[in-house]
């Protein structure tokens, strides 16, 4: 016998939680099911034990640094990976046990620890049980993904989520893939103490960035003696005694990087393959991501897909708003759309990128009338102040309706700096109200009305 339910959430992440949250509040039962661990990716594998792990780098970088701001240091910096674990796993598992703490107490929902299944367009299993509801809402997220290559059974690869048990530090850390996830790692990692090597296949890297924001960040990372290899069009791997050999067959340099351990940032796939959504009718797409409109509804009526697993955004902000969006429409009469939000997002090396909108290339693309401003982080007093000059500053906006279409911000705060830009993009207010704003000095956000004040058409 099926026990009846109002709503079954399958996974715990950044969505299903704060849905449950929202449903049992409104006096529905609900069942949440989680396989492994509480808070998905953000709390467990992704942000916050990454973060916590790039503010120990940072504050080894720092106290290296020390004598740039007349602070003097007895002896080597030295760098405890047993204590810097530990420190990354009591704050990443004090999120993850609150998580788990206040769904296991929520009034009208029951937690279901297991892995679900589809027998049925509406009926789950997990374990022994069968749980059927008119509502389902899958929240699976996604993992990391391990490509075919040449070798790379043969030797040990971490990934994003194993290297994070990794408390030793390793001589020569050398990591395939330029982009977010990758680069991250690179400048964690080498802060701490590694060599590192970063592969990448295309000729730049973040490519989906705009090329001086990739040739700035590859600057930014040389700067600190990482080793970036382009133009890796044959990667493989082998062993090499103790070690690791990488084939790159790069257009120049040494053919092969040979390192202590390797990580693979190639990319990740949603976790939708052993969820029997055959049995349910719900259809995906040729990567496996589940497909939703615009307001998130499967083809099948009464199923929705949230976070990860939906291909509308690979982040935990997106997945929280996915969670708004489906609350939105359910509960408040609020039509609310996935097409609504604007594109944002940080890369957190240091100084981080923080970006909004459209890439100068999509603006040029668009075709519009557009406007650009610039300024170096050289040329902003508070960058200059904190002894973080590298990067800059770019807003573009349309000349005939005075709408802001993008920006990227490249310098220290800049991950907090976008969001003054990007609340004015969501207003739908003309840049005048930003560049009319009285902002507070010292900061950095204070530059963004001069930027704004000394706007030059886009060059050809």
């Amino acid at each position: 016998m099926a026990r009846q339910f109002d709503a079954i959430i399958i996974g715990a992440g950044q969505a299903g939680p704060s849905l449950a949250g929202r449903l049992t509040a409104a006096g529905m039962s609900v069942a949440i099911i989680e396989r492994k661990l509480f808070g998905g990716t953000c709390v467990n594998t992704g942000c916050i034990p990454t973060k916590t792990l790039i503010a120990s780098a940072y504050a080894a970088h720092m106290a290296r640094r020390a004598g740039d701001f007349g602070v003097t240091i007895g002896g080597a910096v030295g760098v405890d990976m047993k204590a810097v674990n530990a420190r990354k796993d009591a704050v990443s598992g004090a999120s993850r046990k609150g998580l788990e703490t206040w769904l296991k107490t929520m009034r009208n929902c029951t937690v279901f620890e297991g892995h679900a299944r589809f027998v049925a367009p509406h009926e789950v299993r997990v374990g022994d049980e069968l749980l059927t509801a008119e509502r389902i809402f899958l929240n699976v997220g996604g993992r990391a993904v391990v490509p075919e290559m040449p070798g790379i059974h043969e030797v040990r690869c971490f990934t994003n989520t194993t290297i994070l048990e990794l408390d030793t530090l390793p001589r020569h850390l050398v990591i395939v893939g330029g982009s977010y996830i990758g680069l991250e790692f690179a400048q964690m990692y080498r802060r701490f103490g590694s060599a590192v090597t970063v592969v990448e296949m295309t000729s730049r890297l973040i490519h989906r960035e705009d090329a001086d924001v990739s040739a700035a960040i590859k600057e930014i990372l040389e700067r600190e003696s990482i080793a970036i290899r382009l133009d890796a069009e044959c990667i493989s791997f082998a062993k090499r005694g103790d070690e690791i050999g990488v084939g790159v067959n790069c257009k120049s340099g040494d053919p092969e990087v040979v390192g202590s351990h390797v990580l693979l940032a190639v990319g990740r796939r949603p976790n939708t393959d052993d969820l029997g959504l055959d049995a349910a009718g719900v259809a995906t797409d040729e990567r496996g991501y589940i497909v939703v409109d615009d307001q998130l509804r499967t083809n099948v009526p009464g199923i929705w897909a949230l976070g990860d697993c939906n291909g509308k955004g690979a982040f935990t902000h997106t997945a929280y708003n996915d969670f708004e969006i489906v609350a939105a429409n359910l509960l408040d009469n609020d039509p609310r759309r996935v097409s609504d939000r604007i594109e944002a997002y940080a890369l957190y090396v240091d100084p981080p990128l923080g970006r909004a909108g459209m890439t100068e290339a999509a603006v040029r693309a668009s075709g519009k009338n557009a406007l650009v401003g610039m300024r170096p982080m050289t040329r902003v007093g508070r960058a200059i102040e904190k002894g973080e000059t590298q990067g800059f500053m770019r807003i573009h906006v349309d000349a005939d309706s005075k709408a802001i279409l993008g920006a990227a911000i490249l310098g220290t705060g800049g991950d907090e700096a976008i969001h003054c830009i990007l609340d004015v993009m969501y207003a739908k207010a003309p840049y005048t109200t930003l560049q009319r704003a009285m902002h507070i000095h010292p900061t950095v956000s204070e530059l963004i009305p001069t930027i704004l004040g000394e706007l030059k058409p886009l060059p050809p």
